[in-house]
Parts: C-alpha cells; structure tokens; sequence
C-alpha cells in the first residue's frame, strides 16, 4: 500500500453505501472493489463475463469474508447489454452512491461494437456515457453521490476527429486506445459542467488515473510493455516503476470516497512522471477541458446512442 501520504488507513468508513464499479473482474477493478469491501461498502461488480466475475468476487470473499459483493452482468461494448444491466441496478438499488466507470479495452486491431462503434471508443466512452445517463436518478437520489471516470496518461496522446469516428482507414492500437481515453476524460469534466449549469451539488463528476500499474491494459499495449514484463532480468524496473493493482487502485478509491475531493478534480500517482507513488491531484491536458471539444462530444454521444441526460439546463460557451 501506499508507503506516505492518502491511503487505505486515511480512507472514511462506506457503511450503507452502494457502489457499482465496472470492469471488476480483474486488475485495477477487482483491487477497487475488494478495497471497497474492506470499507463496509455493498459492491456491484458491473462485468462482461459472468464467470470470470464470480471467480473474482470469490477472491474478494476469500479476503473480505463479510463483505458484500454481487454481480451484475453488463457488457459496454453492447448498448442493449448496458440498458438491461442499469435497469437490474437501478430496479434492485433506488440510491446508488458511486459509480466507478473503470472498465476499460485496449482492442489490438479494427473491431466494431455490437452497435458498430470502434471497439475501444464504442465500449470506454459511449458505453459509459450510457451507463452514467441510466444510472443518474439513483445517483441523484443519494444525499452525497460521485461519478468518477477511471482514465490514463495515454489521453495526453489522443485527439477527437469527429470526421472519423470509426477509424476506418486510420486506426493504430495506440491511436485508438489514447482517443478513448482522452474523450473519457474530456466527458468526466463535461459531466461536471453540466450538473454545475443544472445547480446540481450531487453528484459530482471526477477522474482518475492508475499511473503504471501491473495490469492487463498496460500488459498488452505493445511490443515494449510485452518485453518489460516477460524478461526476467528487469523484475527490478518492473518493481521500481510499476505499482501492483491494490496500490494502483488508490487513486480510484480517492477519487470515489475522500470527503475532500471535490467536482472536476482529477487524482492520479504522485511520484515522478506520475507513474507510482499515492494518489493525489493531478493535472490533464488542457485540452480535456474546452468547453466547445465538451459539448461537441456530449452532442455527438446523445446522437450516436440516443440517450439524453434528464438535466435542466445546459452549460453556456
């Protein structure tokens, strides 16, 4: 854990709390939900595979044995999965305090969404923003509720063209990965300005990011990142930059429950280049948060997806 500053032992009790964090199966999710449970917060792993997620919630058990934990089968990259799964949520859980949009694909190659989006655009920003949309009145039904929106460094690298949203002819594995990823973050501030124009105190809309930490994502991002963690002899830069998933998670679980943190904030690593060190508040690209890029990308996810999000007003640019 962390070795100095926020951490676990800083963290406020989440008795009573309902907290659904998608992508929890594995990595960076499944060490948020099992930080989660130790705190007394009632978990919904919002997963893809059913039974990859029951192994994982049997792991959580196994090193929570109280904790409360269920599953929620829900598949971002199939809009109709995303309905019916925030229609079980909202169906069985009125409040929900905290939504965690942590899950997150890095798909390697041009593959299209069930609803024919670009895979990793489709499935960790339109997929989300869907979820948000469907799981707003429960949120807003809590007395204090968040939205944190899990992103990467990786967004420094991305761009939006709206004039090729399917890639058709211009994806990369890193292109496409770093345009999800800064569109995830240009929506989380989005989010923010527009419950701010509504007069809205709760939620909040807040972002993270894991740094370098041991996960599937940063596993499969490459030639470079496949050698640096299957050559035996670098275990010592693997050890020295790379954090494990449960120190990885921090900034998530900052984001989500520290009572200091307030809406638009983003929290990441604090140690050099942001790569490891405890979770503390970090800076984007400045480019995350143009107003004009926030609404062109909110109108262009209301459009492709057809849900529109029941706020009163609309911020002015």
């Amino acid at each position: 854990m962390a070795k100095s500053g926020w951490g676990p032992a800083q963290a406020p009790r989440m008795d009573g709390t309902t907290v659904v964090v998608t992508g929890a199966n594995s990595g960076i999710g499944l060490e948020t939900v099992r930080h989660l449970a130790r705190l007394g917060a009632h978990v919904l792993m919002a997963c893809r595979n059913v039974e990859k997620a029951d192994i994982a919630r049997t792991d959580v058990l196994d090193s929570v044995p109280n904790a409360r934990v269920d599953i929620v089968q829900l598949d971002l990259s199939d809009l109709a999965s995303v309905r019916k799964g925030a229609d079980e949520i909202a169906d069985s859980h009125p409040v929900v305090d905290v939504l965690i949009n942590n899950a997150g694909v890095m798909a390697g190659r041009h593959q299209l969404t069930a609803d024919g989006f670009e895979m990793d655009f489709g499935t960790n920003v339109l997929g989300h923003y869907v979820l948000t949309g469907l799981l707003l009145e429960p949120l807003l039904a809590a007395r204090s509720s968040r939205v944190v929106t899990v992103g990467s460094n990786a967004h420094r690298a991305g761009a939006i063209d709206f004039d090729d949203l399917g890639l058709e002819t211009s994806f990369t594995t890193s292109r496409a990965y770093a345009r999800s990823k800064f569109a995830q973050l240009v929506f989380a501030v989005e989010l923010q300005r527009r419950l701010s124009a509504a007069g809205l105190t709760s939620p909040i809309s807040v972002a993270a990011h894991p740094g370098a930490t041991h996960s599937g994502v940063m596993r499969d991002s490459g030639a470079l990142m496949s050698w640096l963690f299957t050559t035996p002899s670098l275990h010592w830069i693997r050890r020295t930059f790379i954090m494990e998933g449960p120190e990885g998670a921090l900034p998530s679980l900052r984001a989500a429950i520290d009572p200091s943190v307030i809406g638009g904030q983003y929290y990441g690593p604090s140690g050099p280049m942001q790569f490891t060190g405890p979770p503390a508040l970090a800076l984007p690209s400045p480019r995350v948060v143009e107003p004009e890029l926030g609404q062109r990308l909110w109108e262009t996810a209301e459009e492709l997806t057809g849900v529109r999000y029941p706020l009163t007003s609309t911020p002015q640019t």
